[in-house]
Order: C-alpha cells, then structure tokens, then sequence
C-alpha cells in the first residue's frame, strides 16, 4: 500500500459561519467526519487552524516562502550516501565550497555506531514518525542527517535545521527513492550510478534556486508584463532589477531584497514573496554561475578593446601619464610662464563649462590648479578652487534636477517605488550640498515626501 501525508491541505466546509449552530465547538468534529468520508486517517496529532480571511491566507503563504528561503541559505552541501556501505553517491555543494564527502562518511559512521551504542549519549538522535534524525558538529557545519531505506541523506547547514526543513527532508527522501528506484538498485546490484536529472531535483525540492545567480528572461509575453504593472511592488522589483542589470551580469535575491527593502518601509517576507512570484512566474530566472562568470570575461574583454581602439583620441579624465608631462613642462617652467600656462588652461575650462561639457572643463582647471600648487601661487590656488567647487556645485544641480524630475513623474504615474528611489538619491545629492549651504530646507520636504509616500504603499 502506497500511503501519503499530505501537508498544508485546505478544506472549505460550505458553511456561512453565522448560519451555522455547530461552529465553532463542533468545527474539529465536522471537519475529521468529512475527512474520513473521503477516505482520509485521521491522526490523533491533527491540527486544524481557521482561516477567515485574504489577508490572513496571504499572511500564511508569505510566511512559507521566508521560511523556505531562510532554509535554502542555511544549506552549505547536499550530500547522498549509501546507507548500507556509507559510499558517497552525490555531493552537491551548494555553496560552491569542496568538502572531502569520504573523510566526512567516515566521521557520519563513527558518530552513528557511537550514538546507537549503549553507552552513547543520545543527545544527537531525534525520532520524528518512527525514523530517525542524526544532528553532529563537523568542522563549522552543523549536519543534519536521516535515512532511508536505501540511502541516507546529509545536509551540511551553518545553523541548526528548522522545523520546516525537517518536513522537507521527511518528505523528500521516500520521494527520492521512488524516482530513482531503478539507480540504486543498479548501484547495490552492480556497483553503476548515474545520477543523471538528480542534482535537477534537489535543487526544485529544496528551491536551492533561490540562492542562485538571478536575470530576467530573454522575453517576457506581454500579458505578463501587463500583470507585472497591475502590482506596485512587482513593478518597482522588475525595473529596479532592469536598472541592476544595466551594470552588472546578474543578481542575487537576497541582494535585491535588501535594495527593495531601503526602498519601501516593508517586512521584508512581504517583498521576498512578490520576488518570489516572479520566479515562479519565470520572469525572473537563475543563471549558472559558470555562464555569468564568462559574460563577465566576456563583457570585460569587449570592453578592454573598446578602451585600446579609442584611447589614442583623447580621454576626459587625466591620467597619470597627462600629470607626468605636466610634470616634466612644470620643471623647466619659471613662475612667468607657469602663471601664462594657467590663464591658457583656465581659458579652455570656461570654454568647456559654457558648452556644458562639464568633465573637460573640470580636466583644465585641475591642470591649472596642479601648476598653481607646485609652484605655491596661492592667489591662483584659492581662485581655482573656487571655480571647482562652483562647477561641482552646477554638475550636481543638473543630477538633482534629473533625479527629482523622475520621482515626480513616477509619483504622478502612480509609481511610488521607483518615486522614493529618485527622491533618495536626490536627497544624498541635497545632503552633499551642505558642502556650499550649512541648510536646504528641501531636505526636510523630500523626508516628509518619502514618509509619505511609503504610507500610500
């Protein structure tokens, strides 16, 4: 006989709660009568919780997910043995980290003939539905193990396991056995295993996808990106991970979590399971790290040729090598011809600044005031000083006008996510104007405009 648990079952009764005589002390007794009509058995350990609400279902679902994720970043390797012979079948390192599995079975060994012994101290032996957990300290990991009928399963944790991951290791283990029935009976039979679709498996039924590196799919069908724009959060997710991949390769959930989560004043479970909806939903994606690391390689050496082919034309920041030839004119300079070179230069600048290429002006006046400070005029010193800050002070101005433009248009278009986000920048470009002004009571009303705008979050 085939025998099933089933976890996290819903049950509707039918019933309106406020025409019912029974509910709610005969709740648990309708409910175990209905069930073993269906033909379900009833365990003496049963518990039945009301849900009586959206919210407190979402509440729940919410919950799961964190659960699940906090689980998956507390897994380091998932390693299968065979419990007769303590062989090693599969290690999977997670965490990318090699561990020797053959120097481990043989301290999992020692510890389990330790434990069954009668002189062994039980504490690490845990008995959960007539089988048995294992929990040992090895190196900084925390293992935790369980057998099977024919394998045993080892998970290589940086904490304790929870209570969930216990479920999910009860539930997965038979399940494994069933599906790859045929690839251990080979490996006892004949000594051949081929774990070929296994490590595809561990991976979905622990969602180890979670911890990988992360993109948004090659195309994206337009009525999802119509669902995507209905859900506020969602929308903010989904182009706040645009704007990351605009830079770099790939992400990391839990990086996103915490961009979102400066964000929006929002319990981070609330943000993880919209995150989550767009990975079940397949609009965000993992990636092997193996193929990013070669974008990687790949864009940096574009990249690096772009660099070769324009570098002889000119470049707006001045390198090393522009400060060794003004060094080199600087020490056959007297104090004459240093201060007609840094007219010349100041000349460009302003040239530069009034066509609004800001980057080249700056360039000739840090030339300038290089010239001015090898040879101490300290007149010329103050002055470019001054036309340096001044034109800092104009480049940020046009940032903050940019940036607080793009909040407004986003507050307007209902967009309050990606409106706080312009306004947090725009407010650390106010903040580093207290260089030039001691106050900006504009400060104070993009605070109030954030707080506010979380609330209608």
């Amino acid at each position: 006989m085939v025998y099933f648990e089933i976890d996290h079952l819903g049950f509707n009764c039918g019933k309106i709660k406020e025409k019912c005589s029974k509910y709610p002390n005969s709740c648990m007794t309708c409910i175990k009568n209905k069930l073993k009509q269906l033909g379900f058995e009833i365990d003496s350990n049963l518990a039945v919780f009301e849900v009586d609400s959206y919210e407190r279902r979402l509440q729940m679902e919410r919950e799961l997910i964190w659960r699940i994720f906090l689980d998956v970043l507390n897994i380091r390797h998932v390693i299968i043995m065979d419990k007769e012979s303590g062989l090693t079948l599969l290690n999977y390192p997670v965490s990318g980290e090699e561990i020797n599995a053959d120097l481990l079975s043989g301290f999992i060994q020692a510890n389990i003939t330790f434990s069954e012994s009668q002189k062994g101290i039980n504490k690490n032996l845990y008995s959960s539905r007539n089988h048995k957990f294992y929990e040992f300290q090895y190196q900084n990991f925390n293992i935790l193990l369980r057998d099977g009928e024919f394998v045993r399963l080892c998970l290589m944790l940086d904490h304790q396991a929870s209570d969930n991951m216990r479920t999910q290791v009860i539930d997965f283990i038979p399940e494994f056995e069933e599906i790859f029935n045929q690839e251990l009976l080979n490996f006892r039979n004949a000594g051949m295993f081929f774990f070929k679709n296994m490590i595809d498996y561990i991976v979905d039924s622990f969602e180890i996808k979670l911890v990988f590196p992360m993109v948004l799919a090659h195309s994206i069908a337009p009525r999802d990106l119509e669902n995507i724009n209905q859900i506020q959060i969602q929308k903010a997710i989904f182009n706040l991970v645009k704007e990351i991949l605009n830079t770099k390769q790939f992400f990391f959930i839990n990086n996103l979590l915490n961009r979102v989560k400066k964000i929006v004043d929002l319990d981070a479970n609330v943000i993880l399971y919209q995150i989550y909806q767009l990975v079940v939903n397949k609009i965000i994606i993992p990636t092997n790290l193996e193929a990013a690391v070669s974008n990687i390689e790949m864009s940096q050496e574009a990249h690096d040729e772009k660099v070769a082919k324009y570098k002889p034309i000119s470049s707006i920041i001045i390198t090393d090598s522009d400060f060794e030839s003004l060094k080199e004119k600087v020490e056959e300079m007297d104090d004459v011809s240093a201060i007609k070179l840094i007219k010349e230069l100041m000349k460009k600048g302003k040239t530069a600044e009034k066509s609004l290429a800001y980057q080249i002006g700056e360039k000739e006046y840090k030339k300038a005031l290089f010239i001015a400070r090898e040879f101490n005029l300290k007149t010329e010193i103050d002055r470019i000083s001054k036309m340096l800050l001044e034109l800092d002070k104009q480049v940020k101005q046009i940032e903050l006008d940019f940036t607080l433009k793009a909040g407004e248009n986003a507050e307007k278009s209902g967009d309050y996510i990606n409106s706080i986000q312009h306004y947090q920048k725009a407010l650390k470009i106010l903040e580093s104007f207290l260089i030039y002004n001691i106050s900006d009571s504009r400060i104070k009303k993009l605070k109030k405009k954030i707080i506010k705008l979380r609330e209608e979050i």
